[in-house]
């Protein structure tokens, strides 16, 4: 089935393209919205409110998404800007990695368009029992699509007792050859060596190359983060607010032949760069508090 939502046009004029929101089944016949501006494409899930798709027109898409990756209830999407919510990775006594945000079903609360082309959406997911674990909150999803990819995760506590999670869009970047790029602005700060026992080092590099498996999550940085890709002659560039840690992961040559979801070559073409609040830097949200975290990408020339 498909609907769509349109602007209105003056009489006389012709229809413009833009704004378009198509809502249609996608892949595994999981309900998505496909949405088009005058400046670019989106694509949205309601599965996980997962962005699997951002693209600058004439432009390679800015979202990477694995060809391998499942589309079914239940199963994480491979690719995209993932939810990771209420766990970063998987705690004792966690059955799901990365938490369970991006394996729920979200619901579509709201759909804007400003005259301009500009496309909003708010999602929403579904509310769960208060429990030891999880009080009573709310949780919701805000995407702006226009020349950059605007997204925003906002955490509301209900309930009368503070709560700790931790949070983190976990955003696949496409790249022309993640040997050929470097990331800029985490000079000087301390990050946790995921493939070394979490043994805290201090990044001493002004530009990050890649040329192995990393796995890091670069603490108590707020700083915007830029990927320079000498292939695509086209940088990235990482904007955040209410976050304190950046993850940086590429899987390299073994994880990802060991990843069913996941092309054995894909690591050439993809670098994770993941705004959150993992590890030190976990969030306490007190009772009737909201915590945001908001993550602007956008693109241009490199010079």
């Amino acid at each position: 089935m498909r609907l769509m939502a349109k602007t209105r046009t003056k009489p006389g004029k012709p229809k413009a393209a833009y704004p378009r929101v198509t809502f249609l089944e996608g892949r595994g016949d999981l309900p998505m919205l496909e949405i088009m501006t005058p400046w670019s494409s989106a694509e949205i899930y309601l599965h996980g409110a997962q962005v699997t798709h951002f693209k600058k027109h004439n432009e390679p898409p800015l979202l990477f998404l694995s060809q391998c990756s499942r589309f079914a209830l239940g199963e994480p999407i491979r690719g995209g800007i993932p939810i990771i919510f209420p766990w970063f990775g998987k705690p004792a006594g966690k059955e799901t990695q990365h938490g369970f945000a991006r394996i729920k079903d979200w619901e579509l609360k709201e759909m804007a368009m400003t005259p301009d082309g500009t496309v909003s959406v708010r999602l929403q997911m579904p509310e769960w029992l208060d429990s030891p674990d999880l009080p009573d909150c709310i949780l919701e999803y805000r995407v702006t699509v226009n020349v950059a990819l605007t997204v925003e995760l906002v955490i509301m506590n209900r309930s009368g007792r503070d709560f700790g999670f931790e949070n983190c869009l976990h955003t696949y970047f496409t790249v022309g050859d993640v040997g050929d790029l470097s990331i800029v602005g985490l000079k000087g700060v301390d990050y946790l060596d995921q493939l070394a026992g979490f043994a805290r080092k201090t990044e001493t590099r002004g530009a990050i190359r890649i040329s192995s498996e990393v796995d890091r999550i670069y603490v108590d940085t707020p700083n915007t983060v830029e990927i320079r890709d000498s292939s695509l002659r086209r940088t990235i560039r990482v904007e955040k607010e209410g976050s304190a840690s950046t993850v940086v992961w590429n899987p390299w040559i073994a994880k990802s032949k060991a990843m069913q979801d996941f092309g054995d070559d894909e690591y050439r073409q993809m670098i994770c760069v993941e705004s959150g609040n993992v590890a030190a830097n976990a969030v306490n949200l007190p009772p009737g508090q909201t915590a945001r975290l908001k993550v602007r990408l956008s693109s241009s020339k490199l010079k």
